[in-house]
């Protein structure tokens, strides 16, 4: 279809069910107006040709904190802020993306050599990811495309492994019929961050985006990684998962950041294993005098946190295969607690004076306390935190963190029980 008739298409109503699935009944309209929006803007830069349309989503980490780099277990969740691409198909192998927030230089894509300027760039994900088609015997044709994304860069949300599955499930669509599986997606979309782009991500954020609704994911055995879809209706739970932007900059955060995976690892060691997860708590207990002389203390409560998270992972995917909210949450809050007092990423050690994911916590337990649930989200020391969040006290709960942290820093959330996909009539 061309843009025009997919336009007519959307403001006739045609995709309010749709719609409804990615992003919530209440939420149709606006994505009605968004999508148009999106459509007209695609209508002058690309003209009037046949058109496809592409939707890939951000996520959310459940469960997990700081496991998926021991090769742990993590629970995540794809949710209803997403990026959405107008794609028109080209045959000169030539990718050329456009965006409301930045501009990409066009990459051709037969050149599948790395390129080091392009490291920390968007052209070296669309290049990397194609690259990593050919080697599953996929020639990339080349589009024109036109996306706007909603998910918040530094959120937690995962902009770039969204704009990663994006640009994989265009690939594999156009050019492949869909036959990789979302899981293959998610490995691309890892390979080209780690190779072309530059980051030693894990895969946690680029499986969470592709694969859709709650998922489990063991990363222990690194070449036959356990992924499953856990079933469980949020919608019908009664809460609503809200994440909390408070107002705290992540620069100068790196070397923190860096330094969780690194004492984990010094702990491994000294247990005679290279991660964590294939250490055994029992041995940790026994040898936890050798490792607070080798490693120091705050190792040690790191290593702690680890051990059990890794295990309340098994417990919160059991809460929802059972629909079993109440411990669900109490696994959460449980969550929370560990990574603020063992895995100590709440906030940084070197400014007691700004810690303002810690006063949003407080303020989170006082109002929610035997009614919802909270914890830090995702890397910790800035950032976002996560509450579950009873329906009729969102009003309030938002409220008072806007109170607090000034408005709009409240993101209110539904659980999207598809990955990246392409939206068909």
């Amino acid at each position: 279809m061309k843009i025009t008739e997919w336009r007519e298409l959307i403001k006739n109503h045609h995709f309010d069910h749709q719609f409804a699935e990615l992003y919530g009944q209440n939420n149709v309209c606006h994505q009605i107006e968004r999508y148009t929006s999106i459509l007209n803007k695609a209508l002058e830069k690309l003209d009037d040709r046949d058109a496809y349309i592409f939707s890939a989503p951000g996520r959310t980490e459940v469960g997990g904190n700081h496991t998926d780099h021991q090769l742990g277990r993590v629970l995540a969740a794809s949710i209803n802020l997403d990026v959405v691409a107008i794609v028109i198909k080209r045959n000169d192998h030539l990718v050329s993306y456009s965006s409301d927030g930045f501009s990409v230089k066009p990459v051709d894509v037969s050149d599948r050599s790395f390129h080091e300027d392009e490291v920390n760039s968007t052209e070296s994900l669309i290049r990397g990811i194609a690259s990593k088609f050919h080697e599953y015997g996929v020639i990339v044709s080349g589009f024109d495309c036109y996306a706007e994304s909603d998910v918040l860069p530094g959120s937690g949300m995962s902009s770039s492994a969204a704009f990663e599955i994006l640009i994989g499930t265009i690939m594999n669509e156009l050019d492949n019929e869909g036959k990789l599986s979302s899981i293959d997606i998610a490995k691309i979309g890892q390979y080209a961050e780690n190779v072309y782009f530059g980051k030693p991500c894990g895969l946690l954020d680029q499986m969470a985006c592709s694969v859709g609704g709650f998922v489990t994911i063991d990363f222990q055995d690194k070449d036959n990684l356990l992924v499953e879809k856990v079933p469980f209706d949020f919608a019908n739970s009664g809460y609503v998962l809200i994440l909390t932007d408070c107002k705290q900059s992540h620069a100068d955060l790196s070397d923190e950041y860096g330094l969780v995976p690194a004492e984990m690892k010094q702990v491994a060691r000294v247990l005679g294993h290279e991660v964590l997860s294939q250490c055994d708590m029992d041995d940790f207990l026994k040898k936890a005098k050798e490792v607070r002389e080798t490693c120091g203390d705050r190792a040690f409560l790191r290593a702690f946190h680890f051990f059990h998270e890794n295990h309340r992972v098994l417990d919160e995917v059991a809460a929802l295969k059972n629909n079993d909210m109440d411990f669900f949450l109490k696994s959460v809050i449980e969550s929370g607690d560990s990574s603020y007092k063992y895995l100590q990423n709440v906030y940084p050690p070197f400014d007691t004076k700004h810690q303002s994911l810690a006063v949003g916590l407080a303020l989170s337990e006082e109002m929610l306390k035997n009614k919802g649930a909270w914890r830090v989200h995702g890397g910790g020391f800035a950032g976002t935190i996560q509450a579950f969040v009873p329906k009729d006290m969102v009003n309030d709960y938002i409220s008072t963190m806007e109170m607090v942290f000034g408005e709009n820093c409240c993101y209110e959330l539904m659980i999207r029980p598809f990955g990246g996909i392409q939206l068909k009539k």
